[in-house]
């Protein structure tokens, strides 16, 4: 970790990620400062408690002058941003978000978590059971995590645990996050086609990961699920004096609306359920063990782990109603989040809303990836926002359209924030579960105002 303090500017320094870094940077004792077009909260409050909050919204050029050690790029900066054009002008060094974490865990045993999803479930695992044990370790997570103040942590620490993105390091730099940080210990949770804006075929997107597992270094490791077809196939692959370790779904049973897992030495109750969370955890025990954490003492700290935001976070539990809501948007997440709250609800209606909201899932040609996905669900909502895919610039599609996608003719589709919100305050609330998925918004509706 570099001691000497620094003046280190961030353009786009309003995202989660981006802005958890120059807090952490802050701490450190470092001069920042940052840029933006737009600030949201709570980033924007962060930021402004910090005293890094920038007076005004845009981009100053004046900002970048040769007294900057570095420039840090956000993914939401474009190539003729103008700062980072002034920045390249006066040679002042440009890093992106990934460049950065490594050039500060270089010396470091670098764990990275990648795979399509389950990646922040994985990572937070990790780290719950690290310092449960006391592990001394930083990290970079992409939700917040109970047990932690930030989402980023810089220090001394021997090892970092890094949720590591397929998605590209900025744009300047196609190459994917995961690829940046340049792993010792690396795991893929599974594969399945997304970021279609980015990898226009399967082939390409699949690619990414083959890169990610042949660069494991001699004497590193990977860890894959089994069960993902894909992911077992990329790591089960002879690598020279690289360490396999496969993993599959922790046994378990689940008992009156717990899960429990099955172990040598008895039961052990979760605060977690679904087997995409039991494959999380057979991630996170693969992992642990490289640090001499044993079975009976990953048993010991998981049994106390709590899923991060957004990952099946119960919104409201009253009455008979219990409505969850899960970040959950690939169709692969989607129909395991499905399927897990069905299971956990054996006994009630499960009712699931799942937005279309990121490029992919608005894509029409994409679409077809969900069959099935929502038939695990008593009944299902299909939202979308046709102005969204007007600024995506993406041709438009029709409820016909959504219907023939997901082969479920009982699915009711909606196409604004108000209809959505009337069949909501309409749903079955007795004896009935709601699952709200979605990396959007939903309109903007306070969505728990509609269920009191």
């Amino acid at each position: 970790m570099q001691k000497n303090k620094l003046n280190i500017h961030l353009i786009a320094m309003g995202g989660s990620v981006m802005h958890a870094l120059a807090l952490a940077l802050k701490t450190q004792g470092h001069t920042i400062t940052g840029s933006d077009d737009q600030f949201f909260d709570p980033s924007k409050s962060a930021l402004k408690n910090a005293g890094i909050l920038p007076e005004q919204t845009g981009w100053d050029p004046d900002k970048i002058t040769n007294s900057l050690n570095m420039v840090i790029l956000g993914m939401h900066a474009q190539k003729d941003n103008p700062e980072l054009l002034k920045a390249q002008e006066l040679n002042v060094p440009v890093y992106s978000f990934p460049e950065f974490i490594y050039q500060q865990s270089q010396n470091k045993q670098r764990i990275v978590i990648a795979g399509s999803h389950g990646k922040t479930t994985i990572t937070s695992m990790i780290m719950h059971v690290l310092k449960y044990h006391k592990k001394s370790f930083d990290y970079v997570v992409g939700a917040d995590v109970k047990g932690f103040e930030s989402r980023i942590r810089l220090s001394d620490a021997p090892m970092i645990v890094i949720e590591g993105d397929e998605y590209l390091s900025s744009r300047i730099d196609a190459t994917p996050k995961m690829l940046r940080y340049q792993h010792h210990i690396g795991v893929v949770s599974g594969i399945a086609w997304d970021h279609i804006n980015v990898f226009k075929t399967e082939k390409e997107y699949i690619d990414q990961f083959k890169q990610f597992a042949n660069a494991t270094p001699k004497a590193g490791t990977i860890a894959y699920n089994q069960e993902d077809t894909i992911a077992n196939e990329i790591g089960s692959q002879e690598r020279e004096d690289v360490v396999r370790l496969p993993f599959n779904a922790l046994p378990a049973k689940v008992k009156n609306g717990t899960t429990y897992l099955e172990t040598s030495d008895g039961e052990i109750a979760l605060k977690v359920f679904g087997k995409h969370n039991l494959i999380n955890m057979a991630a996170a025990k693969e992992v642990v063990s490289r640090f001499s954490i044993n079975d009976n003492e990953f048993y010991e700290a998981i049994a106390s782990f709590e899923l991060p935001s957004l990952r099946l976070q119960t919104l409201i539990k009253k009455d008979g109603l219990t409505v969850y809501r899960d970040y959950a948007h690939a169709p692969s997440k989607v129909k395991a989040t499905v399927n897990a709250v069905t299971e956990h609800e054996n006994n009630r209606e499960v009712t699931a809303i799942l937005e279309l909201h990121t490029y992919s899932s608005l894509n029409k040609a994409f679409l077809p990836h969900y069959k099935g996905s929502l038939d695990g669900a008593g009944k299902a909502i299909v939202f979308f926002d046709p102005e969204a895919i007007a600024l995506k610039k993406l041709e438009p599609i029709s409820e016909k359209d959504v219907l023939d996608a997901f082969g479920n003719s009982k699915i009711k589709v909606v196409n604004s924030a108000e209809a959505l919100s009337n069949e909501l305050k309409n749903a079955n609330t007795s004896n009935a579960t709601i699952l709200l998925m979605s990396s959007g918004n939903f309109g903007g509706l306070d969505l728990k105002s509609l269920f009191i």
